[in-house]
């Protein structure tokens, strides 16, 4: 699931983007949402800090003490990764707006056409990155790899943890392990975890701990070859 951030001075555009965005979403069948909106540029900072956005719509010319060109370098600060799409009457400010690690810039009166082709590019984006984004199903369900605890086996099924939600999909460990980066690593018949998720590790209860208080046992059988894995990575220095 992506989630969508908007910031424009005009409350009113502010909902038709909500509105157009809803409606390329549905159309399409892409897992994303517009999470928070908002005309002030201090409160969308606020709310990165503490909450995921993996796509903001941030207007130049906020009629504000700040412009979306200051709040672009703050969030940038913050993360390299956050999709910033610029949306202003302002020509002029292009240019500056590719300096932040900009995906698009959209010059307005906004259209539904033009818009979709964005959203439709960005997506096609994240779809061509395998090392960062598991695609689960045909319905375009996407999830960051940085954001999965463990995956599990459970009968015909793998759930996918994540601190916001578990995903669940009809597969198999073999069909899925090759296809992961390094850092998930198999620690049981059952589970195979991300290593950079890992809060805590206790070898005689054999569990794994990760930040939001969940664990994974550690089966014998894998027990020494993930230890082995783990000091590579220098969890134990």
């Amino acid at each position: 699931m992506l989630n969508f951030v908007i910031c424009d001075d005009n409350l009113k555009i502010v909902e038709r983007l909500t509105e157009m965005l809803d409606n390329i979403f549905m159309k399409n069948n892409y897992e994303a949402s517009v999470t928070f909106t908002t005309n002030s540029a201090d409160e969308v900072l606020d709310h990165v800090k503490f909450n995921k956005a993996d796509v903001i719509l941030l207007d130049i010319n906020l009629k504000s003490n700040k412009t979306g060109l200051d709040v672009a370098e703050e969030i940038r600060n913050q993360n390299k990764d956050t999709y910033l799409i610029f949306l202003t009457g302002h020509l002029e400010f292009a240019l500056v707006a590719y300096k932040y690690k900009t995906f698009d810039y959209i010059a307005k009166p906004i259209t539904q056409e033009r818009l979709e082709m964005t959203i439709n590019r960005l997506f096609d984006d994240i779809y061509s990155k395998p090392k960062k984004y598991i695609k689960l199903d045909n319905k375009n369900t996407i999830i960051d790899e940085a954001e999965v605890n463990y995956i599990k086996r459970d009968g015909m099924k793998l759930v996918f943890n994540t601190n916001c939600r578990d995903y669940e999909i009809y597969s198999s460990f073999n069909k899925v392990q090759d296809k992961l980066p390094e850092n998930f690593v198999r620690c049981h018949k059952s589970y195979i975890i991300n290593v950079d998720r890992i809060s805590n590790v206790e070898p005689t209860r054999h569990r794994v701990f990760f930040n939001d208080n969940n664990f994974c046992d550690i089966g014998p059988k894998y027990k020494n070859a993930f230890m082995e894995v783990m000091n590579k990575h220098g969890f134990f220095k």
